[in-house]
């Protein structure tokens, strides 16, 4: 199985929108990223990242609600990545050993092993593979893979409160999608879960089907921030970032800087704003000195502080929303932004920590 595993490493792919995130996976052979409907329901663009594949921002192609899939736009066609076989077959049987690979809660690349708890369990029309493999929220759209490192489906939702009840689209579905959506390749479609027939963007009118009149899947707008969460992004663009790559899902932020890389969120509920630098990770000798450094540190810094999780070393700061102010918070995330490449360097090179780049 782990021969299996790192076949795939290369081919996954980490899928972002404003509203949440999910996971992806690239066809050599048909040039798509493939991925779940409701992963990318509300957004015309997604933020796509993997081993292999800059982060970038590209269209979604092809909305399919009846089989809950689409298809992303991969960024360059001479793109040199390594090509995956999927099951033409449905072969599956009650027992078999399946992975389910994904980046679950954002987490990269994970891998969880299981069997098929039944080979159809027919759910809305559609007969799903029922497997105990623990697929958690962002494993959605990732690839479900058999012993022969063959794609046997794609991982689609869960049962709340079940225990590991996962269920996966055979491929069987993923390739009737691709073949229908061939004559629109590169195009922007979209499938009708009432007729079954496909529509290019261009022939949808009030996001009615042309073909039989029921309203279609295809309702989406630019993603418009507000309240505390547009302060932030305001700020975000006039530090210089690229806030359309670095949103995460709702009111959650990821910008890299240098070697390092700076998490922000915001939470409604509290009404505070965290941002974290996830810096390198602890030495594994001498961090006595490493720690006496980051306790000198942290009396002279000004409105951050470090500290360490596990192995993790972070420099953070937080605000309360009620004494947010541009000025303020403006000065706060470039100091966070200034410091977290700063420090990383120092913490390696003078002190032994380990990148934490290289190890992800």
């Amino acid at each position: 199985m782990k021969d299996v595993i790192e076949q795939f490493r290369d081919v996954i792919i980490q899928i972002s929108t404003p509203y949440g995130n999910g996971t992806g996976f690239y066809l050599k052979t048909h040039n798509l990223i493939v991925t779940n409907h409701h992963v990318v329901k509300e957004s015309p663009d997604v933020v796509i990242a993997g081993k292999l594949l800059p982060k970038t921002i590209q269209p979604v192609l092809f909305k399919d609600p009846a089989y809950d899939l689409a298809f992303i736009q991969v960024p360059q066609s001479d793109i040199d990545m390594p090509s995956v076989e999927i099951a033409t077959e449905n072969e599956l049987k009650e027992g078999n050993a399946i992975i389910a690979i994904g980046h679950p809660y954002g987490l990269k690349y994970t891998a969880t092993q299981g069997i098929v708890s039944k080979a159809a369990r027919l759910y809305n029309n559609v007969n799903y593979v029922q497997i105990d493999a623990a697929i958690n929220p962002g494993n959605s759209g990732g690839p479900l893979v058999n012993e022969k490192g063959m794609i046997v489906g794609v991982n689609t939702f869960i049962i709340q409160g079940g225990n590991n009840l996962g269920f996966a689209l055979p491929t069987n579905y993923l390739m009737e999608s691709i073949k229908d959506y061939q004559q629109y390749h590169g195009s922007r479609a979209v499938r009708c879960s009432s007729c079954f027939n496909l529509s290019e963007r261009a022939e949808i009118e009030d996001n009615y089907c042309p073909h039989c009149g029921n309203r279609i899947g295809f309702e989406e707008a630019a993603y418009t921030p507000s309240g505390t969460a547009k302060k932030i992004e305001n700020i975000i663009n006039e530090l210089g970032k690229d806030v359309d790559l670095s949103r995460r899902g709702p009111n959650q932020w990821e910008i890299e800087e240098g070697s390092a890389i700076v998490r922000l969120s915001y939470s409604e509920n509290t009404g505070f704003i965290i941002g974290d630098a996830h810096l390198c990770r602890l030495p594994r000798k001498n961090i006595g000195n490493l720690y006496k450094f980051l306790l000198k540190e942290n009396y002279t810094l000004e409105d951050l502080v470090f500290s360490v999780h596990q192995q993790d070393i972070i420099l953070s700061f937080i605000i309360s929303e009620r004494y947010f102010s541009r000025e303020t918070a403006k000065k706060v995330f470039g100091n966070l932004f200034e410091k977290a490449d700063h420090y990383d360097d120092i913490l390696v090179e003078e002190y032994g920590a380990i990148w934490k780049r290289q190890e992800d």
